[in-house]
């Protein structure tokens, strides 16, 4: 069992107090992410390693690993704290296996026991890894950014990487802002790019390649993630819920599945899935928002998920959908657990 502390939540996220409550958190997730079994030999020039993507909310960090991998498994939105979940992603390429590991944005502006458990996932996610991403938008650096890299110690080599590079109107501002950047943190490396440039990509990977230890792959070589089609289901439905209620949705709505269940295909039909979700939200009033004028948003975002879905996982999907109020849910460590969260 886990005693220790959850992290201080101050306007700065500084002081003692914090510092030593993110060594606990560090010390007590401190655990082996690798998958269970007896270790393979590896292949002559085999590396395969942990690359950690940690960085404050809505800076990209999804869409970074959706390319890195080069396919969608990790959920995307405007709004922030999309990602609440440990997300692997695996992409192997030539003699290299690289295991990405997406991790919620870190918050410290609310203290509920949603936002504990995410700050958990991400100090834990840093703990024990080969290469830490540490994601900023380039030319740019926030006391929210400083607080992530706050967490980040110098015993695991960390490259900066300056997204949204396309965005910066003007490149001769990026070199004095490298400078700055590296009075920060002992960087490995800067690599200012764009997650939406697929040459950016190409280099990024080869630079982290070099940061692996030689080993056996730890997953086949067709594998893409470690997550269930399950928990994939979940992801689907809570992104299209956040994409069609924009703002006005809070972020602490989330997505339960009731029934997963796969039958065979008939005739030259494929696989059949039978999907029934309850998106859960805090009030009435966002029941209503969700469900819309005459049931018309819920269909919607029912449509949309079965239709990504049918195409991530290659299977003819039914999806069912109910919307239920649990008030309160977000301040309630039994009900976040029951909900799924770490």
């Amino acid at each position: 069992m886990n005693t220790t502390k959850p992290i201080a939540d101050s306007e700065d996220g500084q002081g003692a107090q914090g510092q030593n409550d993110v060594e606990a958190l560090l010390a007590g997730l401190r655990r082996d992410m690798r998958p269970a079994g007896p270790a393979q030999s590896p292949l002559e020039g085999q590396r395969c390693g942990l690359i950690a993507i940690v960085g404050k909310p809505n800076v990209g960090k999804s869409t970074l690993l959706n390319a890195l991998v080069g396919q969608k498994i990790s959920i995307t939105s405007r709004k922030a704290q999309t990602t609440r979940h440990r997300i692997t992603g695996i992409h192997t390429t030539g003699a290299t296996q690289f295991v990405f590991v997406d991790t919620p944005g870190f918050q410290t502006l609310h203290g509920n026991a949603l936002n504990k458990s995410l700050n958990k996932t991400v100090v834990g996610a840093v703990a024990d890894v080969d290469l830490i991403l540490f994601i900023v938008e380039a030319g740019s650096f926030t006391p929210a950014d400083a607080r992530v890299l706050a967490l980040l110690g110098k015993q695991i080599p960390t490259l900066l990487i300056a997204n949204k590079l396309d965005h910066v109107h003007r490149r001769g501002d990026i070199a004095p802002w490298l400078q700055t950047m590296a009075t920060k943190h002992a960087f490995a490396e800067f690599v200012p790019m764009s997650a939406k440039n697929s040459k950016d990509v190409e280099r990024l990977l080869g630079i982290c390649e070099k940061y692996l230890p030689e080993q056996a792959w730890w997953y086949a070589a067709d594998e893409l993630t470690d997550r269930s089609e399950r928990f994939m289901a979940a992801e689907m439905v809570r992104e299209k819920l956040f994409r069609l209620t924009g703002d006005e949705l809070p972020y602490t709505s989330t997505v339960v599945i009731d029934k997963f269940e796969e039958e065979a295909g008939r005739g030259k039909q494929k696989r059949l899935l039978k999907i029934a979700a309850t998106i859960v939200v805090e009030r009435d009033s966002h029941k209503a928002m969700v469900i819309g004028d005459k049931g018309e948003r819920v269909k919607r975002i029912g449509m949309e998920t079965r239709v990504e879905l049918e195409k991530l996982m290659d299977a003819k999907v039914f999806i069912e959908m109910w919307v239920k109020v649990r008030s309160g849910w977000a301040d309630d460590e039994a009900r976040v657990r029951s909900f799924g969260y770490e």
